[in-house]
């Protein structure tokens, strides 16, 4: 598979591009922005946004920080285990219900872009928004891909071993062997359908994955 190097406003460009063509007529677009946080995937998914409507697509960003599990389920083994993190930790059974049904065909588009503040361990209270049809709905964070969430198109944000351990701050060292077992379990770069490798920060190379 080819692999080229592209700016970062030329790679939002680019993905912008191809998720206004994906969008089916009368219907939503469900894509998902998969990554570690050194990969930044909820810049990426933010910086979508506005190229998004600008070619006529209501674009809604939701960040899965703000789906998390209250603190009594997903510490239920302590801050630090990594199997909770990868597993526990965010609440699907809330995204699917509040973001990717109602974006998903035959839903209201009555979307909740925030449910939780894991800060404050409570919800959030925000509003909903309405996505019309021919809106994207924009999903960033971790360990996004190989289960059951209902996404119509997957774009993953690949760090080597190397480079995802050189970006994590030492006091998140331990999430290493989460992003680990998922690589190994999943293979995200095998099964998305695109994959942006994000080795050397500021200089993505894309990748058209091949399904």
């Amino acid at each position: 598979m080819p692999v080229r190097p592209i700016t970062p406003g030329a790679l939002r460009a680019e993905l912008a591009a191809r998720l206004a063509a994906a969008v089916p007529p009368g219907g939503r677009l469900r894509v998902a922005v998969d990554g570690a946080p050194p990969a930044h995937p909820g810049e990426l998914a933010a910086g979508l946004v506005e190229p998004l409507r600008a070619a006529g697509h209501h674009a809604v960003h939701v960040a899965t920080a703000d789906y998390l599990r209250p603190a009594s389920l997903r510490l239920e083994f302590g801050r630090t285990d990594p199997d909770a993190f990868y597993t526990d930790w965010l609440d699907e059974q809330g995204l699917r219900r509040e973001v990717l049904l109602p974006a998903g065909p035959g839903g209201t588009g009555r979307v909740l872009p925030a449910l939780f503040d894991a800060a404050r361990d409570r919800a959030t209270r925000a509003p909903y928004v309405t996505l019309p049809p021919g809106g994207v709905v924009l999903v960033s964070g971790a360990f996004l891909l190989g289960g059951t969430l209902p996404f119509d198109l997957t774009v993953h944000l690949e760090l080597s071993a190397a480079a995802l351990a050189r970006a994590t701050p030492p006091g998140e060292a331990w999430t290493l062997p989460a992003y680990a077992r998922y690589a190994d379990e999943v293979g995200p770069a095998a099964v998305a359908d695109v994959v942006v490798r994000c080795d050397r920060p500021g200089r993505p190379a894309l990748v058209d994955a091949a399904r």
